[in-house]
């Protein structure tokens, strides 16, 4: 890929993220945030709140720390691939991943995990070691899912002599278990198992995800293992483990697999390095198929307003949750009605932006 194509694309793709910052209504989780959390996430969603300029001020945040993820992929790029074609390349996969796009747009915890867990990649990587530290402090303490990037780090710290970040990262997981912090575990077979591969699917991409998936394990049998095949194949691992029996969140494990992207795409480099020119071709079509159904992933995303609108069965639609209470409340101002009864669950938070209450008794 080209220099001036690359940063083309990425013109377009800040047009739509701040396009789609500005006009997606409140989403539930959001809301339940806003008023509800007192964690970091809470506190930004909060103070972007307070400055008074709309929507896009809850989202600031992610807006701030989307962009510094793609600025630290750029980087980490530049020391997987020797080409600026590849480091341009992967940056651009990376940054149209659903899953960047939307935690890019929405706020959330895993866009805020996302450029901790690469500056440590890219840090370790430089040698700079002493610096990794007050980044796994910042993990412990913002997310309660990093004790997946702690087990990540400790396997490879052990299979690769690495002593002082194996006992550091024991560490920390020595603190998990005393502060019983961590992803909760329980339940009974349920079959969610399934469900899993579809959460990926809308993070990646379901074509792209078959590659990721793939690559893991390829990687697993026949190449060499960095820190990043650790921290993603982890998650990967741990996430289909506990979906056997319970429902996972897929911002646990999101920030940990959409990493691999550097991974994925030299894997597919070496794998037409090695074949004659006549034989590329079959390998060359393959990508642009799943380039393309990503493209066509990241314009109904972009879009998907639009397709809400003109459905006749909007209930149909991936973001009826999020526009029905916007809808609903534009719908009773509009009559002159100040409240409502009929919200249940985040729903209510929802309204309770649009300054619809619930009724008096």
């Amino acid at each position: 890929m080209k220099k001036q194509h690359f940063f083309l694309a990425f013109f377009f793709y800040t047009i739509a993220v701040f396009y789609l910052a500005v006009t997606t209504p409140i989403t539930a989780h959001e809301a339940k945030i806003l008023y509800t959390s007192d964690d970091i996430v809470g506190a930004l969603v909060k103070w972007g709140d307070s400055l008074g300029i709309g929507i896009i001020g809850l989202r600031i945040f992610s807006l701030f720390f989307g962009f510094l993820a793609i600025g630290l992929f750029y980087e980490l790029s530049k020391r997987h691939f020797k080409q600026n074609k590849d480091v341009y390349l992967s940056t651009l996969i990376f940054m149209f991943l659903p899953g960047i796009l939307t935690a890019t747009t929405l706020a959330n915890v895993a866009i805020i995990v996302l450029p901790i867990v690469l500056l440590f990649v890219l840090l370790y990587e430089k040698g700079h070691y002493l610096l990794l530290p007050p980044l796994m402090l910042a993990l412990f303490f913002i997310h309660e899912a990093s004790i997946i990037f702690f087990v990540a780090v400790l396997l490879y710290a052990v299979m690769h002599r690495e002593k002082k970040l194996a006992i550091l990262s024991f560490a920390f997981l020595l603190a998990f278990v005393y502060f019983s912090k961590g992803i909760e575990i329980g339940g009974q077979p349920s079959g969610h198992f399934v469900e899993v591969f579809g959460l990926y699917a809308t993070v990646f991409s379901p074509l792209l995800f078959i590659y990721f998936f793939y690559a893991m394990y390829r990687i697993l049998l026949k190449e060499d293992k960095s820190l990043i095949w650790y921290i993603s194949f982890t998650a990967l691992a741990f996430s289909l483990l506990l979906s056997i029996r319970q429902r996972i969140h897929i911002t646990d494990f999101a920030p940990y697999v959409m990493i691999a992207i550097v991974l994925m795409l030299s894997l597919f480099n070496d794998t037409i390095g090695v074949r004659l020119p006549q034989f590329q071709k079959r390998y060359k079509r393959g990508f642009l198929v799943v380039v393309s159904f990503l493209a066509l992933t990241v314009f109904l995303i972009v879009g998907h307003k639009s397709l809400y609108l003109v459905l006749e069965d909007p209930r149909k639609h991936f973001a009826h949750r999020i526009y029905k209470p916007y809808l609903l409340a534009k719908e009773l101002k509009s009559e002159g009605i100040e409240c409502y009864d009929g919200a249940h669950g985040r729903e209510r938070y929802q309204l309770r932006y649009y300054e619809i209450l619930p009724c008096p008794e």
